[in-house]
This record gives C-alpha cells, structure tokens and sequence, in this order.
C-alpha cells in the first residue's frame, strides 16, 4: 500500500514544576498524594469494559447511574475526547496491546493474531513483565477466542478469557437454543456471579489478594455491555424503560457511501431481532433499558475490584486504567452495534488514575488509546520502548489543559468480516473541530469517497458536507493532515524534541 510511513517514537517528560502545581491548584485540580516517582515499583491495574461509550455520569449523562466508575474519575483524569484506532475488538484491542496502530499490526479482522503478522513484537504487559512485575489476565483483554490469547503477555494463564453461552445466558430457553445467539436481553434475578462479569470481579479479588506482595500488572476485563444485553434484575430496577429517550437522529445522511454504514449485522443475529431493519420504538427502548442496565452491572463489579484494592492498602501505590476497546451505536443513524468511522464508534471513556498526579481533573486534549503503552512505561519508570506510535500521556496527567495533539486517527475496512487484506479502507482524522472520512481504494490508494462534518455545527454528524464546494479547501487541508499521519500530530512540545 502506498503512503507508508516509518515507524518512529520518541517521548518528552515534562518535570512538575511549580508552575506545574501553581496552574492545577488555580484550575481546581488535586494531587493525588500516593507514592511518588521513584521510591517503590508501581503497580498497574488495568481494566477494560467491552462495547462501552461515554455515557457515564462523570462524562455528563443524566440517565446512566454509574456511581463507581465515577468515584474512580473523582481521583485522577478523565480524558474526555479520547478515540480508539479501529472500532471493532480484536483490531482495536490488538493496536492498544501493542502499541502500534492497525496498519502496522495488520490487524483489521476477528481472525487474524497479531503474532502470525508481528510475531516478535514486545506487547504492553510482556513489556511489564520482563521488567520485573508479575503480569495476570483476568477476564477479556484480548478478543474472545482461545486462538486470539497470547501467552507471552502473561506470568501465568488467562483466567475466564474464553466464556462460552452460559456466561452470557442464565435462563434456560436462552441457554438451550441452538444458536450462540438467543434473544439480544436477558434479566434474571439471580446473583451478580450468575454472569461472566462478576464471577471475574470475584476471580480479581482473589487474585489481588495473592499478587498484593510483589509488583504486578492486573489486567481486568468485562464483557458487558456487549450484546446480549444481560444483567440482574436488580441492575434493571434501576431505570423507568418508560422515560428512556429514543435517539434524535435516526437515518444516516443522505449523501455517503452504502459502505460507510453497516446493515446492523451484530444486532440482527439475535433470535428477537431478525434480519430486518424494522426495529418498532418498543423493542429499542428494550434494548436502550438493556445497554444501561448492563453498565450499571459492569459498573457494580467494577466498584467491588476497586474496593478490594483499596482494603488491600494498594490503591496509593497503583495506577489504576479504565477503557473501553470502542463506542457503541444505540440507534442513531439506524446504526445497533459499532464498526463505523463515526464519532459514536470511534469515542471511548478513559480515566487514568495515578499516584502523585491530578486528581478529579477533566481533559479536553485529543488523546488516542494507542497512547497507553508509552504512557504506562513512563508512570512506571520504565524506558518508553522503541517502535511505539502513541504519544504517552503522562504529561497530561499533571496539567490536563495544556497544547496537546492537534488531530487523532481511526480506519476501518471494508468489506467487514473477512480476512486478509481489504478492498476499501476508509481512514479518518478527528480535529478540534472537524471529522474527515476518506474511503481509498487498499491496493492503489486511490481515493474513492469522502464525508467530512463539522462537529461545532453538527455534533451528531448528521450531514455529510464533503460535496459543498465552499469546503474545497478545508478538505484539501484535511487531506494533507491525513496523509502526513500521527507523527505530524502529536504535541508540540514532542515536536520540538524529537526535532533536535
């Protein structure tokens, strides 16, 4: 393919200075008053949600209770503009774990290993544990599969990386249909480990009870929100079906690609979908009612992982992460599920909570999840490795509101579900202001569509304005921005070092 660039990283520290502390106290930040820099290993614990937007309490939501969660911004940043580099899991999974963005990694697809294409590549807690720290998977952190594991990341085996329908379904007419898929909801009233994600929250405690003594890397993750949308009763109870709103806009614009969109196929697998599109009010909001009470689950398991480390006495001597592999569509442009460019499938929450850096802090700065392996090499006092094309976030960390990345990077391919090479790769970069979509040609690079929206005038993305020839400009500038890549984009301060 054409247009490649070379893989380069270089990384800045930036010293906290007393204007550093000066600038938090005056914009009402907190330093969190744990261990410091150098006096004792930091431990990492390291948890991801799968299919989890920003719709959270601590990111504005009125709707969804996510209490522990947002204690957990309460005490360290929220980065509030922060994009996955592929909406979908394993590619979007295997770009964070490597540091390395898809293109790279050659990971585009369900089925592809990131070994069978970057066989000796260094993954972020292989990069921990040959520095010392004992590294344990709890949950999914790679994709699901036992094929997509990867046994070098870890001092031991996975626990529960694989969970088969019996994690997903407790009732019996679900569990016993023929289909991995059953009905896309499912409520029981049945304990929180009568599912996949609290029976990992308990696997995590006892592992955290175990591991407390020596330096480790705990990566912990949830399934849920993931389709099928199931939970407790109890996590249902939370939420009136009845005064859950229905999305505003709900066709895609009229002017883009049939492949910019998607025809809801993860959705419409489940028994009480179909392969139609009709989707009546009714059932939406079941499945609204499903996603929300499905976080308020994860969330509850999450807050039970949280406390424990706190009872542990751990909490002042961990970094502690909080991301989900992509966004999610509830709905809006007749879109169930992710795989899109979009701005609803490429957001993802992301809170860094770290000893002696801000606390109860909110980021507007463009940040990338590509961005976490350096970041958590430098927290922990490790040399930034080489070959990694995230910019680490440290920085951040310590003043939140400073000049950051001026533009952020995602693709996805068409057609979806192969393997292999695509047809058609459509590339995005997110601004300050804009989101511009180029589909090209993977073989020749040429360009064969393009969206581009403006989110000062269009949060929801509502209108494809790439064809107004007012625009022709700011596209050819869009495009150039493009096409010069993350290296260009980075802070500018990174700039200025990695130029001397």
């Amino acid at each position: 393919m054409k247009n490649k660039i070379d893989i380069f990283f270089c990384t800045s520290k930036l010293a906290l200075t007393a204007v550093s502390i000066a600038m938090l106290t005056m914009s009402g930040c907190r330093i969190n008053k744990g261990m410091g820099n150098n006096k004792q290993q930091l431990n990492v614990l390291f948890i991801a949600v799968d299919d989890l937007r920003p719709q959270l309490g601590c990111y504005g939501d009125t709707i969804v209770q996510s209490p522990n969660i947002d204690k957990l911004a309460g005490s360290g940043v929220l980065f509030n503009r922060a994009y996955c580099q592929q909406a979908v899991c394993s590619p979007s999974r295997t770009s964070l774990m490597t540091g390395r963005r898809p293109n790279t990694t050659k990971v585009w697809d369900l089925k592809t290993h990131f070994r069978s294409t970057i066989p000796d590549v260094v993954t972020l807690p292989q990069y921990f544990r040959s520095n010392g720290y004992h590294t344990q998977s709890i949950g999914k952190i790679y994709h699901d599969p036992a094929s997509a594991q990867d046994a070098p990341s870890w001092s031991v085996p996975e626990i529960a990386a694989v969970t088969k329908k019996e994690g997903k379904y407790v009732l019996p007419a679900n569990r016993q249909t023929k289909s991995s898929k059953a009905v896309a909801t499912e409520q029981a009233d049945v304990p929180d480990n009568a599912y996949i994600d609290g029976q990992v929250a308990d696997q995590a405690l006892e592992v955290l009870r175990k591991i407390r003594d020596k330096p480790f890397f705990l990566a912990v993750g949830f399934r849920r929100p993931h389709l099928p949308f199931s939970a407790p009763k109890k996590y249902w109870d939370m939420y009136d079906r009845e005064n859950i709103p229905l999305p505003l806009h709900r066709t895609p614009p009229g002017n883009i690609p049939a492949y910019a969109v998607h025809n809801n196929q993860e959705l419409s697998g489940y028994s009480d979908i179909g392969s139609n599109d009709s989707i009546t009010d009714q059932k939406k909001r079941e499945l609204l009612h499903g996603y929300y009470a499905a976080i308020s689950y994860t969330d509850a398991q999450i807050g039970k992982v949280l406390a424990e480390l706190d009872r542990l006495n751990l909490t002042k001597n961990t970094i502690i992460v909080l991301w989900s592999d992509h966004g999610f569509h509830l709905g809006e442009k007749g879109l169930w599920a992710k795989s899109t460019n979009y701005e609803l499938d490429t957001r993802v929450p992301l809170i860094i909570a770290a000893p002696g850096k801000a606390q109860g802090a909110k980021s507007d700065q463009l940040v990338e999840l590509v961005d976490l392996y350096p970041t958590l090499a430098e927290l922990g006092n490790l040399p930034v490795p080489g070959g990694l094309e995230g910019t680490s976030l440290a920085p951040l960390l310590i003043r939140p509101d400073q000049p950051w990345k001026s533009a952020v990077f995602s693709q996805f391919p068409r057609p979806w579900l192969y393997k292999g090479e695509p047809a058609t790769m459509g590339y995005t970069i997110r601004t300050d202001r804009y989101r511009y979509v180029e589909w090209r040609d993977f073989k020749t690079d040429t360009v064969k569509a393009t969206e581009l929206y403006d989110h000062q005038a269009d949060p929801g993305e509502v209108n494809n304005i790439a064809n107004i020839s007012a625009n022709i400009a700011l596209i050819s500038e869009l495009q150039r921005r493009l096409r010069n890549g993350w290296q260009m984009a980075r802070p500018p301060e990174f700039n200025r070092s990695s130029a001397q």
